[in-house]
């Protein structure tokens, strides 16, 4: 483990309760662990492991996100998205091929969602051309994958079409997609309350 992972996982274990951890864990189930940590110290944690190892790059930090989220820990994971989060002007179109294994590990709103509307959506913003383009492809394409990406997809842009920005056209056509897909049998109770995220701002 990396030294600024060394420190992010210490300081979480720290400011762990059990009672917490034995809540969360019931709540999200699937296999997820949990050291008992707030929401609060989680952010506390990476904001100090960003001021203690000054200077990281977008590889560093790429890297970093993934050895927190290696492990089935929510507080970990949850981490990594604050990581990415706080990284998000360094981030690159490329990043969403490690940013889709992180949605299709999750497979819990306390993740999935986060990932969607404080990365990816803040990542898409910054974009441009032919890098926002090929961002824009990759979430087209998750609108034919499994039900955790399809809701990616859908709350990725939510912040910025309610901000009166977006492409308008291109998240109508994801709800089509998703509308049309509510129609078969499928696990709908993942999509649907993206759909209606989505709904409430075009």
């Amino acid at each position: 483990m990396s030294a600024a992972g060394e420190f992010i996982d210490a300081a979480l274990q720290y400011e762990g309760d059990g009672y917490r951890a034995a809540d969360v864990a019931e709540r999200l189930g699937d296999g997820v662990r949990s050291y008992g940590s707030s929401v609060g110290a989680v952010r506390g944690t990476v904001r100090d492991a960003l001021r203690k190892f000054r200077g990281l790059e977008h590889d560093e930090l790429a890297a970093l996100a993934s050895e927190l989220w290696a492990v089935p820990v929510f507080e970990r994971r949850l981490a990594a998205i604050v990581l990415l989060q706080s990284s998000v002007a360094v981030l690159r179109h490329t990043d969403l091929t490690r940013i889709e294994g992180f949605v299709r590990a999750g497979r819990v709103p306390q993740l999935a969602d986060p990932l969607a509307t404080d990365v990816i959506g803040p990542l898409l913003e910054r974009l441009d051309g032919t890098a926002r383009a090929k961002a824009e492809t990759v979430l087209d394409r998750w609108m034919q994958d499994e039900p955790w990406l399809r809701r990616a997809a859908l709350l990725a842009p939510i912040r910025e079409l309610g901000a009166g920005g977006g492409d308008v056209d291109r998240a109508t056509r994801r709800l089509a997609v998703a509308l049309d897909g509510l129609q078969r049998p499928a696990p709908i109770a993942v999509v649907e309350p993206a759909v209606e995220r989505l709904r409430a701002v075009l």
